[in-house]
């Protein structure tokens, strides 16, 4: 059973088809997630491929480890990857519409909880806040939009702070930042004010406008040789397209990187 939170309105998780992929959307022509109906284990959506780019920071042997949080269900695809694909130690989600969970669970083959999974129906800034988890986590995937997908929910560097202390050392956390609204300079200057310029990575954006950041807490990236032999695994074991994100990774522009600094000085 979900963890739920208070009674309130929300828009109507709605879906659609279309050549053997099923869309969720909220109320709105703005697709929340998708997931290819003869083949649900599969990430249909590219953004949502490279949400799991985290997989190239950890070390092969340990990257079933640990839990991995989702904040944001969307259709639920990166939640049974991590849960049935990788078989992370424990997965959970944290959703705050409840009409998203029980489209999930009817719609886009979201298990029930069990010993490793769970789907918490509450507000992601409050969950990340409770102290109680402080560095319970090793990755930790952002996908925060409303139904208009105009911008993140939750964007302000006190939300990242908290997303920081939930990490263990060495934990991972990726966040897609997309919307009309949205800037990614701004985001991940917020991002890097808290987790360091050094260690915060972008992709580049894919053709829809979607642009993941990654950020780690105190992880030291191994030489290329290594990141290299790591995404050949990754394609090898899951079908991750890993070594064309290795291609996509880049550090933070110089231009963030220049404006923290000069933060600092003031």
């Amino acid at each position: 059973m979900s963890k739920k939170i208070k009674k309130m309105a929300w828009a109507p998780a709605t879906l659609s088809e279309f050549d053997g992929v099923r869309f969720l959307h909220l109320d709105s022509i703005w697709v929340q997630g998708a997931m290819r109906i003869r083949k649900p284990q599969h990430l249909e959506l590219e953004y949502i491929q490279r949400m799991m780019v985290w997989m190239l920071w950890r070390d092969s042997e340990s990257l079933r480890e640990g839990h991995a949080v989702q904040l944001g269900l969307g259709a639920a695809a990166i939640t049974r990857y991590c849960h049935k694909v990788l078989r992370m130690q424990k997965t959970s989600a944290v959703e705050i519409n409840p009409t998203v969970i029980h489209a999930c669970r009817i719609w886009f083959h979201l298990p029930e909880d069990d010993k490793r999974l769970t789907v918490y129906n509450e507000d992601a800034a409050r969950w990340v806040a409770d102290a109680e988890r402080t560095q319970t986590v090793q990755v930790l995937n952002v996908d925060l939009y409303d139904h208009d997908a105009a911008s993140p929910v939750l964007d302000d560097e006190a939300f990242y702070a908290n997303c920081f202390n939930l990490l263990a050392d060495g934990g991972l956390m990726t966040v897609n930042l997309f919307g009309r609204d949205a800037s990614f300079a701004r985001s991940a200057a917020r991002i890097a004010a808290v987790f360091g310029s050094d260690q915060v990575w972008s992709l580049a954006p894919t053709k829809e406008g979607n642009t993941i950041v990654v950020a780690a807490r105190g992880v030291e990236v191994p030489e290329r040789e290594e990141l290299e032999r790591r995404a050949a695994s990754i394609e090898a074991q899951f079908d991750l397209p890993a070594t064309k994100w290795l291609r996509l990774v880049r550090p933070l522009p110089l231009s963030i990187i220049n404006q923290l600094k000069g933060e600092s000085r003031t």
